[in-house]
């Protein structure tokens, strides 16, 4: 009896023990389980990342043959997911919950430091809001006089009304622009497959004849004027930027931080893989849907002819369909990447405000700022989409560089000097993170210079 008592007394606190971790176990699973609200900001990572730049992207990545668009392949989701990871991790390290990018900078870099990555932020994304503003108008324009066959409206007005449509989203709050783009997602993405699995019967072999090295750099001197890893270090950028969702991370990691509080680095990485493996999958099967319907001969035309995969596409095969089926994916991508942008642009604006009245001892209600940011998006975006101005393309690649700092080589220098980062250091991911971003600098710089000389 005294035997079984002391048995039961030994073996109790070990179930006790077990029992009390395998509870543990279970409710921290279920912290980290998966909910609808995670849903929403991945198909919101994804809308922000695949704009109107998918649709050019067939011609930039398959135009020098088989072998660049294959590593390319390769590298699209490493290449996306660890720098936008990174930025995530970045932005998560602040001490106070509710910090964005500009205030997380402002506490690891000081005052001076926070101030200027703070404004190159803003201007790295702002001049692509600037676009968006541009093509949108231009699209909805063209589509009126070329497949609707009326007379368009005064540009003036056009514009204003489109802009003013995405900004009554844009007045709802950041939840309602998050799923205002996720909802938009689900059309962008079948109309997308769709397109790709109809041009499977037109497939053809002319593209693998460029599956040797030597061929595919015969092909990239034939169409480009360079050789093949030329062509693949061109390329990198274009990877970056068609993949990007910079803008949005920071109001991605504030939004999960506060949901899931110790637990947000774990689910935001979870989130941004689900949505880097949905950007690959379709966008990469729609670019090579695209690439083996054509030749690289093809390509180089479209190229030349300086229109998205979906005008050549309509013309070459002589489907009228496609012609009407463009205008409204360009409508979506560019509408889903504007809203996302947006809240980069916002960020940055309202950051530069706080930290100068900072400085003069005065603050400002965030509510009362946004409207006065709103306000400034709406009048400038008008202006800019009015004019039509021809300098944007060069704005936008000027943004390039200080994108591909802040995303791929600022995270990583906080690794190596932010006291709160360091449990990241020695990952080999962090190493291709930096090697990747300065491949993508160098290119911009390098196409920058090439096209001044030229």
């Amino acid at each position: 009896m005294c035997a079984n008592q002391v048995s039961s007394i030994a073996i109790s606190p070990t179930d006790t023990s077990i029992e009390t971790r395998t509870k543990q176990i279970t409710k921290a699973k279920s912290k980290l389980a998966w909910r609808r609200s995670d849903t929403v900001w991945m198909l919101g990572l994804y809308g922000t990342a695949i704009g109107a730049g998918v649709l050019f992207l067939p011609i930039n990545a398959g135009i020098s043959g088989l072998i660049p668009l294959l590593i390319m392949l390769v590298l699209a989701f490493p290449m996306t997911f660890y720098a936008h990871r990174g930025l995530c991790r970045f932005v998560l390290s602040g001490k106070n919950p509710g910090e964005d990018i500009t205030e997380v900078v402002e506490e690891h870099f000081g005052k001076r430091a926070g101030k200027l990555i703070t404004l190159l932020y803003f201007f790295a994304i702002y001049p692509i809001l600037l676009v968006y503003s541009v093509a949108i108008t231009n699209t909805v324009e063209s589509f009126i006089v070329n497949q609707l066959h009326m007379s368009a409206p005064p540009r003036i007005i056009l514009s204003l009304v489109l802009i003013v449509g995405i900004m009554g989203i844009v007045r709802l709050g950041e939840q309602a622009i998050v799923k205002a783009m996720s909802v938009l997602v689900f059309p962008f993405v079948a109309v997308l497959m769709i397109l790709a699995i109809y041009l499977i019967p037109q497939w053809n072999g002319a593209i693998l004849d460029t599956l040797s090295f030597s061929q595919a750099n015969a092909a990239s001197s034939a169409n480009l004027g360079q050789g093949l890893f030329v062509t693949l270090w061109l390329a990198i950028p274009v990877m970056v930027f068609s993949f990007n969702h910079s803008p949005i991370i920071s109001a991605f990691a504030v939004a999960k931080r506060e949901e899931y509080g110790d637990n947000a680095e774990k689910k935001c990485s979870q989130i941004l893989a689900f949505a880097h493996i949905m950007m690959v999958i379709t966008v990469m099967f729609f670019v090579f849907s695209c690439v083996f319907s054509l030749s690289p001969e093809n390509l180089a035309e479209a190229k030349a002819q300086n229109i998205s995969i979906l005008s050549y596409l309509a013309n070459h095969f002589e489907a009228p369909v496609i012609a009407y089926i463009a205008p409204f994916i360009a409508f979506v991508a560019i509408t889903k990447s504007f809203l996302g942008h947006y809240l980069g642009a916002r960020e940055g604006f309202n950051g530069l405000v706080v930290k100068s009245l900072r400085d003069k001892g005065k603050t400002i209600d965030k509510n009362r700022l946004n409207k006065i940011t709103a306000a400034f998006m709406l009048i400038t975006t008008w202006i800019v989409a009015t004019l039509n101005p021809s300098i944007l393309g060069m704005i936008e690649t000027l943004g390039g560089p200080v994108i591909a700092m802040l995303l791929f080589l600022m995270p990583m220098y906080a690794i190596r000097k932010v006291p709160a980062m360091k449990k990241y250091q020695g990952a080999v991911s962090n190493i291709f993170v930096v090697i990747m971003g300065l491949i993508a600098i160098s290119a911009v710089f390098y196409g920058l210079i090439s096209s001044f000389i030229s």
